[in-house]
């Protein structure tokens, strides 16, 4: 499959790239302060690879989510819902006013994402190692309608320890899958304790290499190496679908979370999500991207 014609891959701009990743973490911040709970260190983990997924390698309608040219996005990890609705706030697709509402009765942000509630979530990925079949079955069918859409999967370290994971990456491999892109977030920690404690995955590299994938593996909260990895895959046009590997740190940008033992689930105290917000703020204000520009 040659690359998609109606894509022009132009300089990134990387300190845009990394105020969306600020305002990711941000609205992730406010959500979480609304239920005073939630998977928020694994939202900060992964802002930088969302912003550089929506802001850079994604063609997508922020008015019309369910255009039929879109690239699909799919939320495998379910939890994970609360850094997903931060980029889709940030994409513009949710109103940032559904903020308040976020894991409310009713609310389209429920605190595992559900597609039927949500704009732009593709997927109901609460069960975790299904986003991946799911996956190459959506990227076999826009393949066979010669559609130049892409699918970007995002899974997490503790789903390699799931058969069905390595069954798709196969199915991928197999069928020359070169407009699906996997990604995986390498953050060491899952519920009952480090991924790699529970189930060895290392080397993974080589795993998917050797399962006939192009493996990238990179900085995950490394803005400009992000982008040189979506790029590779974005440009790549030899049969073979790829994987960028992004080793992250739960909690990113927030020094009060990123020094917690546990992060997997975390409950902060009401006077410490105003806390975590400024030590976010701050963190951004003291970058060189911020220079010139005012937060909201």
């Amino acid at each position: 499959m040659q690359p998609a014609t109606h894509r022009v891959i132009a300089p990134a701009d990387i300190p845009a790239l990394r105020r969306h990743a600020y305002r990711i973490r941000r609205h992730a911040l406010l959500m979480g302060e609304v239920q005073g709970q939630g998977y928020v260190g694994q939202a900060l983990g992964i802002a930088d690879v969302l912003a550089v997924a929506y802001f850079r390698a994604m063609d997508l309608r922020a008015d019309d989510p369910e255009w039929e040219e879109r690239d699909r996005f799919l939320l495998s990890i379910g939890h994970y819902a609360i850094a997903l609705y931060a980029a889709l706030i940030e994409a513009g697709v949710i109103s940032e006013s559904e903020i308040e509402n976020y894991g409310s009765d009713d609310s389209m942000l429920p605190m595992s994402g559900m597609a039927a509630y949500t704009p732009g979530m593709e997927i109901t990925g609460g069960s975790l190692g299904h986003g991946l079949g799911i996956g190459v079955g959506m990227a076999l069918g826009l393949k066979r309608k010669q559609s130049h859409s892409r699918i970007f999967n995002l899974l997490s370290d503790g789903e390699l320890n799931e058969g069905s994971t390595w069954e798709a990456a196969a199915s991928a491999a197999h069928w020359k899958l070169d407009n699906l892109v996997a990604i995986v977030d390498v953050n060491d920690q899952q519920a009952d304790d480090k991924s790699s404690s529970v189930l060895g995955y290392e080397p993974i590299a080589d795993k998917w290499r050797a399962f006939g994938w192009t493996a990238l593996r990179v900085d995950g909260n490394d803005i400009a190496t992000l982008v040189e990895a979506f790029d590779s895959a974005l440009e790549s046009a030899d049969g073979k679908p790829c994987v960028i590997i992004c080793d992250t740190l739960m909690g990113r940008g927030v020094p009060l979370l990123e020094n917690r033992d546990k992060t997997h689930f975390i409950r902060v105290d009401e006077d410490e999500w105003r806390i975590a917000l400024k030590q976010l703020d701050d963190t951004y204000a003291h970058s060189s991207d911020a220079a010139g520009s005012e937060h909201s």
